[in-house]
């Protein structure tokens, strides 16, 4: 038996067992540790024939790059108990782990075979299709110079806290109120000290500006329409000029405001009623839906709109009555700071159905009329417009002479005196360049050229000729209010963007992923009962966050600004009927300090990094912003930590969220409250 044993171990069999043996624990062992070290799992999948048709995919483990925050679980930026901080994470709001693809619903533009359809199976929607249509290479405007992604590394520098203004900037319109640029013009006898003279570089906005002293949470609307705090804008100059016009009053505490005008001192109800009368087609609510105060005071005439269902841009110079638009926006009314002097006003052109002006103090028909051609670019083919004025009515001389010209130049300019009554006299613009064409030649206002722009608009000068009408005639075939807020205007093809997106098409898909986000604001973050009112969408696309807000019977209205930095969209935004602006994000916006309950920034940081500062938009933002506010900003994942690292150098409680789409969306949500300080 021992002999049989030695000659196993000594045979060949012995040999390569052992061997054997041995390569397969070596080889486990290495297969472990190389498991630990690399437990991304990559796996080629090749589908059906359906999927054939598709790129070739790249299936990627959930484990990879898997990591623990623990900071996360122990700290949060929203101090507790605060109870204007948004609500904690619940039920409600997406888990940490990436939920199932909800189930495919019709939503629209295109289908899997590229043809363009209403009804194709979409899932979720993208919000890189919504919130950044208009990005020319988004997925590198995104990232570029901010953030950083994976496999790279980004030097995050330590923001101090900002200091507090001087309490003599409390009210500080940086554009508006650039002394030493004023000094410098050649001329103010067309107005100029009342346009934009912004700081130059370095030498803007660089602290947090204060509210006065006894600042108090504003009345919220309708209340507002009719008193506010007078700790919140302590000035009484109007009180002293125009009380005797039922413009305004002081009662104890607060400005009450009786409703009246310089023209209509019996109150803006029954002003609005004789206009009614006398031209019925305008039809407040209906056809009439967006107007343009100029001159507008404390805003009487647009704040009785809004109960006709027409929302009214009011616009006023910071002038001798300088606190005009601070008292319109404390009321909760829709107002700018703008003027007619040199330069277009930042409003596309048709973007009015009604114009209106009591005792604007403009001379409309100086310099051939300059003013009044910019009136004409502003309104609507087939819109009114309404002067309120001495000339009408009274018989003096000089004033008799001045309502002779205003016929004259109404005239050349084909617009239809159809009905003057005391003294109102009411104006109709054609439908159409007919009368244009058919002038005597040589008549004066000529049409501007062919070449003209008439909705390039920022700082451009006014031109003394008359803005053509399309051919196509797409501005005077907006529907009635409110069909007009949800059909596609047709304004919408003139839009300069991609030509293989169906706008049509896009519109839709717009306005179906705003009114679900706001849905579901509403839902988690109980905004029905955060008494918004003043509300800002700071990069507004087609204006769907703003219509959403209007589905969803939220009694708010939305300032749609329209950056320069991307398409023009603004034409389409006022057919819809809403308002807004264009602006450039990396200058001040023309508005008081302390005005506005929310803004909505969605896309716009990764949008403006490459050109502006962005401490700069955000101390702008804080500026314009209420105590008490809130701020929303929906952005690329790769700029949010600045973003927030900025929030909270100004003072602001600030929560860095997930969006609806889960942890590994490139988009993030960022909640933001401005304290009472």
């Amino acid at each position: 038996m021992t002999n049989g044993f030695a000659e196993l171990f000594s045979s060949r069999l012995f040999v390569k067992i052992s061997a054997l043996a041995l390569t397969a624990i070596v080889s486990f062992y290495l297969g472990r540790r190389w498991s630990d070290s690399y437990p991304q799992l990559v796996f080629f999948t090749s589908g059906g024939a359906s999927d054939r048709l598709a790129s070739p995919s790249v299936a990627v483990s959930p484990n990879a790059n898997l990591t623990l925050d623990v900071s996360a679980l122990t700290s949060n930026t929203t101090l507790p108990g605060d109870a204007d901080a948004p609500p904690p994470l619940d039920a409600d709001l997406p888990s940490s782990s990436p939920s199932p693809p909800p189930e495919a619903r019709k939503v629209g533009i295109v289908d899997a075979n590229g043809t363009m359809s209403v009804g194709f199976d979409a899932g979720e929607l993208d919000p890189d299709l919504a919130d950044g249509w208009d990005d020319e290479g988004s997925a590198i405007n995104e990232t570029a110079g901010m953030g950083s992604r994976e496999g790279e590394t980004r030097v995050r520098v330590k923001i101090d806290k900002f200091k507090v203004c001087p309490q003599e900037m409390r009210e500080w319109i940086p554009c508006m109120d650039n002394e030493e640029a004023i000094k410098k013009l050649n001329s103010t006898e067309r107005g100029e000290r009342f346009e934009r003279h912004c700081p130059l570089a370095g030498k803007g906005l660089d602290c947090l500006v204060p509210a006065p002293q006894d600042y108090k949470k504003p009345i919220p609307w309708p209340q507002s329409r009719d008193e506010v705090w007078y700790s919140n804008v302590p000035h009484t100059r109007l009180v002293e000029d125009k009380g005797g016009q039922n413009w305004i009053s002081r009662d104890k505490d607060k400005f009450k405001f009786p409703g009246g005008g310089t023209q209509f001192i019996h109150g803006a109800n029954q002003y609005l009623d004789q206009i009614s009368r006398m031209v019925t087609d305008i039809a407040f609510g209906n056809h009439t839906r967006v107007a343009l105060d100029v001159g507008c005071g404390v805003a009487s005439f647009g704040a009785f709109l809004l109960s006709r269902n027409v929302i009214t841009m009011s616009v006023a110079p910071k002038d001798v009555h300088e606190n005009q638009i601070q008292f319109a926006l404390e009321r909760g009314v829709p107002a700018m700071v703008a003027a007619f002097a040199t330069h277009r006003l930042p409003y596309p052109s048709q973007a009015f159905d009604l114009i209106h002006c009591s005792r604007c103090r403009i001379n409309w028909t100086r310099d051939d009329g300059i003013l009044l051609l910019e009136v004409n670019r502003l309104l609507r083919a087939g819109g009114y417009f309404v002067w309120a004025a001495q000339p009408v009515y009274k018989h003096e001389e000089i004033l008799q002479e001045a309502w002779k010209d205003m016929e004259d130049l109404t005239a050349s300019i084909c617009w239809q005196l159809v009905k003057k009554e005391g003294y109102i006299a009411i104006w109709q613009k054609p439908l159409n360049n007919s009368c244009y064409k058919n002038r005597d030649s040589g008549v004066q206002p000529p049409l501007c050229d062919a070449e003209d722009q008439p909705n390039k608009v920022w700082y451009v000068d006014l031109k003394t000729c008359i803005t053509r009408l399309p051919e196509n005639g797409f501005e005077a075939n907006v529907s009635s209010w409110p069909a007009r807020l949800h059909n596609p205007p047709q304004r919408l093809q003139e839009v300069d963007m991609d030509a293989y997106v169906a706008k049509v098409d896009l519109f839709k898909a717009e306005s179906t992923y705003w009114n679900e986000i706001v849905e579901s604001h509403i839902r988690i973050f109980r905004w029905k009962e955060l008494e918004l009112r003043n509300v800002m969408d700071m990069r507004a696309g087609l204006g769907g966050f703003a219509a959403a807000l209007i589905n969803q019977q939220i009694d708010c209205w939305v300032m749609n600004v329209v950056p320069i930095s991307g398409p023009n969209t603004l034409p389409a935004i006022y057919d819809r009927g809403l308002i807004g602006v264009i602006h450039d994000w990396c200058e001040p916006f023309d508005t008081y300090p302390r005005t506005y309950d929310l803004l909505h920034a969605s896309g716009l940081f990764s949008r403006e990094q490459k050109r502006c500062n962005i401490s700069s938009i955000l101390l702008e933002m804080d500026r314009m912003l209420r105590p008490g506010g809130h701020v929303y900003i929906r952005d690329s994942k790769y700029i949010m930590e600045e973003i927030l690292d900025i929030t909270l150098a100004m003072g602001w409680r600030s929560d860095l969220r997930d969006t609806s789409e889960g942890p590994y969306a490139s988009r993030k949500l960022l909640l933001c409250n401005k304290p009472f300080s």
